[in-house]
């Protein structure tokens, strides 16, 4: 299983990630829902215009196994740069593998080189082996003051 960051350039990675990612979405963690077919379409072109975008792929040969798409933010706190999760995916026929834990330790090793000063995501609070994973992983939810409680995160859709 080779754990790789992608080129986008390449088909190869580039149809990996269409397909890791259209799994997801029919997943129920992900949606129940296949990306439209604009989004599968346009979702290539869209990223590749896009610097701040780093994708890892779990490759077993040929076979797609596991993806985390990344995409930097900057933290003002710290004045400096972060990386958020924003996908995070392995392929149902190679969970319970031990993926997960190599897709994260790619990231950390990305967002190091980067000099971030932290990696971001959000999981879904009733995704358990998600959560579970991201604790074991180091990852907290974010507080500045118990008193106040935890960040959530909210959207407001627009289209």
């Amino acid at each position: 299983m080779d754990i790789i960051q992608a080129d986008l350039s390449f088909p190869q990675h580039a149809e990996a990630l269409v397909y890791l990612l259209n799994e997801y979405a029919l997943d129920p963690m992900g949606g129940n829902h296949a990306l439209s077919t604009f989004a599968q379409d346009n979702l290539i072109a869209e990223l590749s215009k896009r610097s701040n975008v780093h994708v890892v792929l779990a490759m077993d040969g040929a076979t797609p196994a596991g993806l985390a798409l990344c995409i930097e933010g900057f933290s003002t706190f710290a004045c400096q740069p972060l990386l958020n999760i924003h996908d995070f995916a392995v392929h149902s026929a190679y969970r319970g593998q031990g993926l997960s834990k190599r897709l994260l330790a790619k990231v950390e090793e990305i967002a190091l080189a980067l000099g971030c000063c932290k990696i971001t995501l959000e999981v879904l609070e009733g995704n358990t082996p998600a959560y579970s994973l991201y604790k074991a992983f180091g990852f907290v939810n974010y507080e500045l003051d118990p008193k106040l409680g935890h960040a959530l995160m909210m959207q407001r859709k627009l289209a």
